[in-house]
């Protein structure tokens, strides 16, 4: 499918630039090669905190190497160094081709991936040295945290003015990418400086709990959401299903979403109407989310061969099957009924582990899959070792939750009935050891993809132009 016939971004061919003009596929590359070493880093670190729990923690006794510390480093690499990197990345790659517009600036550009580094560099360190926030998802040390803001800022403004200088209506990927721009800033601002200068006591863990769940909702989502409307009718080369269905997905998001964050704090003393809100509004995002699932069902009915054809769309459907796994299980975890089983289980780590690894992961991955080879001029050096990677990547992050998953009722079924502490740790170590095992493998999917990456890279380009030399083209 045209993506300027997707955008209606212009109607005379001849005033289309080339795509040289429009994107810079050496600043692509390498936002996609540092989403990839933090995300390397971060399994490590999520690596060490699994074989703590095991009782095999190699760097026993090493204060800088403390699990508790490599926790945080895990979380906010992948939150931050990963993800961030990955889909800015695709930013890149996707607006000026869907606008026919580059950015703003290109040294902007460049600017802002090194000064998004810093951020993240600096944060792993400021946590490792013990200086971390005492907030989940905004440990991030408060020297970094004004720097971070602009960040996000000066990316907003790279971005925004190709969308708005567009003709036309605006396709519904931008729409999602522009909502991003704005959440993202309010998000960030709320819970890195709201909860530490402002307000104390449960205000501030209401706050915490908007800004945990805002977080995944209001930039991650939009992000991933956008990217799928971009990629798959491209890759499908048939328009999206319904257009309605698609705006629907995102006012619902729009709507609910900000309102979750407190199912996090059932059962403390925040106001029991915020927290019922919570709830209601919990599950009816796993009704927004079901008319997205059923938009792209649609959009794929009749050319279902390619989920077997097509490694991309594979990884691309496989997130979005766990997606709605995810928000399903959510919908059920936040009721009062299962938070008295499940609270401060490892049900809740399993579920952060599948939307994480098992959604925006595999989408970017999927991304990286189809990029790759258009960004280096040549094929994939053995699709062999595509395939492992996603068998890999998909079955290990499935075993992963699930295990979790079900330790997390053993969990909670243990403290009910009153059991000492030392029982449900026990009953846990065979559930650890398997998390273990189901999280090498899925180290062992990324290797998989470095190597494959790396022989791609050093074997002989094509002779022919670019696949992506035709902005229009699929």
């Amino acid at each position: 499918m045209s993506e300027a016939i997707q955008s209606g971004a212009a109607d005379d061919s001849a005033d289309i630039p080339s795509h040289r003009e429009l994107v810079d596929e050496t600043l692509v590359k390498l936002y996609f090669l540092t989403a990839l070493a933090f995300l390397t880093v971060s399994m490590l670190a999520g690596l060490l905190m699994a074989l703590q729990l095991i009782r095999h923690n190699p760097l026993q006794g090493l204060e800088l190497f403390s699990p508790g510390r490599w926790r945080m480093v895990h979380t906010n690499a992948v939150a931050y160094g990963f993800l961030a990197n990955g889909f800015i990345g695709a930013l890149h790659w996707i607006v000026p081709r869907l606008t026919l517009h580059p950015v703003f600036s290109r040294k902007l550009s460049w600017f802002i991936y090194a000064a998004w580094q810093a951020v993240v560099l600096a944060t792993a360190g400021g946590i490792v040295l013990g200086e971390a926030q005492g907030l989940e998802w905004g440990e991030t040390p408060v020297w970094v945290d004004p720097v971070a803001q602009l960040g996000l800022l000066l990316l907003a403004i790279n971005f925004m003015p190709p969308i708005a200088r567009m003709k036309g209506p605006v396709y519904v990927t931008l729409w999602y990418f522009m909502a991003m721009f704005v959440w993202t800033f309010l998000t960030y601002a709320m819970g890195n400086f709201v909860p530490q200068y402002f307000v104390t006591g449960t205000s501030a863990g209401a706050v915490g709990g908007l800004f945990i769940h805002d977080l995944v909702g209001l930039f991650v989502t939009p992000l991933g959401w956008g990217m799928m409307y971009y990629f798959v009718p491209i890759l499908l080369k048939k328009p999206i299903w319904s257009h309605g269905l698609s705006l629907v997905g995102f006012w619902g998001l729009a709507f609910f979403y900000p309102l979750q964050g407190i199912h996090h704090f059932l059962y403390t003393p925040i106001p029991m109407f915020l927290q019922y809100g919570a709830v209601v509004s919990t599950i009816a995002v796993e009704l927004v989310v079901t008319t997205v699932i059923i938009n792209f069902f649609g959009t794929i009915w009749g050319s279902t061969s390619a989920v077997k054809t097509n490694l991309p769309i594979r990884w691309f459907y496989t997130g979005m099957i766990y997606y709605f796994l995810t928000c399903l299980q959510c919908s059920f975890q936040v009721t009062l009924t299962f938070q008295k089983v499940i609270h401060f289980t490892d049900w809740v780590v399993g579920h952060a582990h599948l939307v994480m690894f098992g959604v925006f992961t595999m989408w970017i991955m999927g991304m990286m899959t189809y990029l790759f080879p258009r960004l280096l001029n040549r094929p994939w050096y053995s699709q062999t070792a595509c395939e492992w990677h996603y068998w890999l990547s998909s079955l290990g992050i499935l075993f992963m939750a699930g295990d979790l998953t079900l330790l997390g009722l053993f969990q909670g079924w243990s403290w009910a009935a009153l059991e000492p502490w030392d029982v449900s740790v026990e009953l846990s170590v065979p559930f650890w050891a398997l998390r273990v095992v189901a999280g090498l493998a899925m180290f062992a999917g990324l290797l998989v993809f470095m190597w494959n990456l790396w022989k791609t890279w050093s074997s002989v380009p094509e002779q022919q132009s670019s696949p992506a030399a035709v902005p229009a083209a699929a």
